[in-house]
């Protein structure tokens, strides 16, 4: 039996340039014994298309809150419903700060409000941004209501510069889903 056999991941998706480990993580999660399905946010199919998590994962991509066929019947509701554990990677800052805050102006903190499911983040942005006073605040906002957070780490960021931000590695993210699970 693999580490998260049985475990319904619900991968959400934001807009960093982290997002394309988030393709290395489906398989990572699914390697592992998770189904796996994605929600993207729209700034993060400005990094990795629909179509690749769709293959990856086996499962149909949402994208939307208005995807008309999917909320005829609610969809969002059903998609909350349906995780045993929720995962934002990459977690941008402004994610963050909307989680924190309890919005739900789109399909992924819609459903991050949604759902019953322990939920983790993997938090993702530059140095400076991660640094900042408001984007600690709003981590400490999530620690304090259990959410999971898991990383950042330091090291060569895509802006060039080098300090804690990063998205950790897919299979750190697996161990630390792993870990909580059992």
């Amino acid at each position: 039996m693999t580490a998260l056999s049985g475990h319904r991941i619900l991968l959400c998706v934001t807009g960093g340039i982290a997002a394309y480990k988030a393709a290395d993580l489906v398989r990572r999660l699914r390697d592992a014994g998770a189904e796996v399905r994605v929600a993207m946010t729209e700034n993060a199919q400005h990094f990795v298309g629909a179509t690749t998590f769709q293959a990856l994962s086996g499962q149909p991509v949402r994208t939307s809150l208005w995807d008309e066929q999917a909320e005829a019947a609610m969809g969002h509701i059903e998609l909350a419903r349906w995780a045993s554990a929720v995962v934002v990677a990459p977690a941008t800052a402004n994610t963050i700060a909307r989680l924190a805050h309890g919005f739900a102006d789109d399909l992924v903190t819609t459903l991050c409000l949604a759902t019953e499911a322990p939920i983790a983040v993997a938090p993702a942005m530059n140095r400076v941004m991660w640094a900042n006073a408001a984007t600690q605040a709003n981590v400490a906002t999530l620690r304090d209501r259990g959410v999971l957070i898991i990383g950042p780490d330091a090291g060569d960021q895509a802006c060039g510069e080098i300090g804690e931000g990063r998205m950790v590695e897919p299979m750190a993210i697996v161990r630390a889903l792993s870990g909580a699970a059992a």
